[in-house]
């Protein structure tokens, strides 16, 4: 890539953006498109929303968050349609401010600085463009000009709504620039920035005792006092506060509720009536949407002063557990080492899965539910299909305890133990062992957890360690299956012959003598039983199969071995334990012979090539299912 040339071609494609004009030119472009006059709230929904939507058994999952935020697909559209959806309809809801509430290391961080570079992004698109009277310190909306006598008529033809009133300064430019005369005020484009500081603020407590009301609402320009003679002169104050910098778009505050009460006082006529107390001037307007975030300790400290009702009433808490899937805790953390130095370090498969597996059982509550453990809940919010139990339960789970992910370990933990097992081993490779060691090398560090904390973490490292003994002795068998695919086919093809006959009461041929035999029972129940399929079920799985393969003959589809999750799970499980003794002979041999020797290098290059292995990890991983195999 020519750096320079791509550096140009940005400076080209930003000077493009550039626009500016009279107000009257700014009236004839909302004529062609009103979406400029949006508001904050519209702006930042219009924003999430133009990244497209998906739906799936009616929930929605929204592209935005998918980037960064992962397994939070159901608390991402409570929080779009609850919050932003409402607010960008004028509803009452954008009169609240939006305070996340969740455990440390959530993502509560991550969705608002999401939201903070989105919009930024936003800006500099043609229907998320934002304009602003040219010299205002808040970058205020343009039509702030139209007094407010004529705005009903104006509303109406130009299809817009209009709130608020001219800042100050404004006020003053118009007077004495512009003579009053509104149609000749200077009107640009404006581009969102955090950096630049316009459209976006960050308010962050700090000690009571130093924290100025002037880092929110702007501050005296001393220097000038003598100079307009008046602290009520616009000339002679800053408007650099966060709240005026962050008009137009998006004000966090992090970590609210650390803050002096003095500083949330602010925010009551803000959010209600859309404007806030600066200096000795009448209110100043500001259209921004205010997001806060905080821990659940702190909150209940909050909600439980009496004196905090008033802005208590004014929040829209929207609870940010930890996520709750297997899958999607693995993306975090492959997320956060691709975002390290340490990329260089292969990590074998199933390692992170592992860690993930620990994590997730760490944050389920057990169900009332019969017969439901937590690897079975586990493996149902991962999307898993759980013998016994349907999408009802799943669903029924899911709505059982209304803190479940709130507490448990926190992806930062495990990061840095992951962390700790990269940098400790100097080794070219790490695998899943290396990691379950590391988590439990970590739980004796770690100041917060209890007695009993501890061993209830001990005994999901344990389960967690199992998981993968299954998942490795799977895919070493798998990977000793010589021509896979052809042989599951062939027991496949083999099955179905065999219970066609058995359910039409029929014969069957055999393939080399052309004898007629009996359904081969001992076949069927070799292969049933791998998925646990009783004796007395035997009946309904394979009139089940055989109404699904009529389905799919009847829609002109071919049922193949890999169409039935079930079957195929039974197909491979019976051909895993017929290998079973091959397996564990050449995997277990130290002097293997030649014949032995080339088995065990076929079947690395196998799980090289085809799963994702290194030939360090890929050794190992053979050793050690040698081991389990051996027990």
């Amino acid at each position: 890539m020519d750096i320079f040339k791509r550096i140009a071609e940005y400076r080209a494609e930003s000077e493009k953006l550039n626009w500016s004009g009279t107000f009257r030119d700014y009236i004839e472009l909302l004529r062609r498109d009103s979406t400029p006059a949006m508001t904050a709230h519209a702006r930042v929904y219009d924003m999430i929303v133009s990244q497209g939507v998906e739906e799936k058994g009616g929930n929605k999952r929204y592209k935005f968050f998918e980037s960064e935020i992962f397994g939070l697909d159901r608390t991402m559209e409570k929080l779009v349609e609850e919050y932003f959806h409402s607010s960008a309809r004028r509803l009452d809801v954008r009169k609240r401010i939006l305070l996340l509430m969740g455990p440390v290391s959530g993502g509560k961080s991550t969705i608002v600085t999401l939201l903070k570079k989105g919009l930024e992004s936003y800006s500099r698109t043609d229907r998320g463009a934002v304009y602003a009277i040219k010299g205002c310190p808040m970058h205020e909306d343009p039509l702030h000009l139209i007094p407010s006598e004529l705005r009903d008529d104006v509303e109406r033809e130009l299809g817009v709504r209009i709130e608020g009133n001219l800042c100050p300064s404004c006020q003053m430019r118009l007077r004495t620039e512009y003579e009053g005369e509104i149609e000749r005020v200077d009107v640009e484009r404006v581009l969102i920035s955090e950096e630049n500081r316009v459209g976006i603020g960050t308010f962050s407590p700090s000690d009571p005792k130093s924290q100025d009301i002037a880092d929110l609402t702007g501050s005296i320009d001393f220097s000038t006092i003598t100079e307009y003679g008046s602290e009520s002169d616009p000339r002679a104050y800053r408007f650099d506060g966060e709240l005026n910098k962050a008009n137009r778009g998006l004000m966090e505050f992090q970590e609210m509720l650390k803050c002096d009460e003095k500083f949330l006082w602010n925010l009551l006529s803000l959010t209600q009536e859309g404007n806030f107390k600066a200096g000795r001037f009448a209110l100043i307007s500001a259209d921004e949407l205010i997001v806060a975030h905080t821990n659940e300790s702190e909150y209940k400290a909050f909600i439980a002063n009496k004196k905090n009702e008033a802005l208590q009433s004014r929040m829209i808490v929207m609870p940010i557990p930890y996520n709750l899937k297997v899958s999607a805790e693995e993306k975090i953390y492959a997320k956060l080492i691709a975002q390290s130095d340490m990329r260089h370090i292969h990590i074998a498969p199933h390692a992170l899965r592992s860690a993930a597996i620990f994590s997730i059982l760490s944050r389920l509550k057990e169900s009332k539910k019969q017969g439901m453990d937590l690897v079975k809940k586990m493996r149902m919010y991962d999307g898993e299909e759980v013998e016994g139990y349907k999408e009802a339960d799943l669903k029924e789970m899911q709505n059982e305890y209304s803190d479940e992910g709130m507490s448990g370990i926190d992806p930062r933990y495990v990061i840095n133990r992951i962390s700790s097992a990269l940098i400790k081993h100097d080794l070219p490779c790490i695998n899943a062992l290396d990691v379950l060691r590391a988590m439990k090398d970590g739980l004796d560090q770690h100041p917060s957890i209890t007695k009993d904390e501890r061993e209830k973490y001990l005994n999901f490292i344990s389960v967690a360690r199992k998981e993968y003994d299954n998942l490795a002795k799977k895919e070493v068998q798998k990977a000793f299956v010589y021509s896979f695919e052809e042989s599951a086919r062939t027991l496949f093809e083999n099955y179905l012959d065999n219970i066609e006959s058995y359910c039409n009461w029929s014969k069957i041929k055999d393939p080399l003598t052309g004898e007629e035999m009996d359904p081969d029972e001992r076949l069927m129940r070799s292969i049933e039983e791998q998925i646990g399929i009783s004796e007395n079920a035997k009946k309904a799985f394979r009139e089940e199969i055989l109404i699904r393969i009529s389905a799919y003959s009847r829609k002109g589809k071919k049922f193949d071995y890999s169409t039935h999750d079930r079957l195929r799970e039974a197909i491979e499980k019976k051909l895993f334990t017929d290998l079973k003794d091959i397996v564990k002979i050449t995997t277990s041999t130290k002097t293997p012979d030649e014949n032995q020797l080339k088995r065990i290098n076929e079947v690395s290059k196998r799980l090289i090539d085809e799963h994702g292995y290194c030939p360090v990890c890929s050794n190992e991983l053979m050793r050690y299912v040698g081991s389990l195999l051996n027990r």
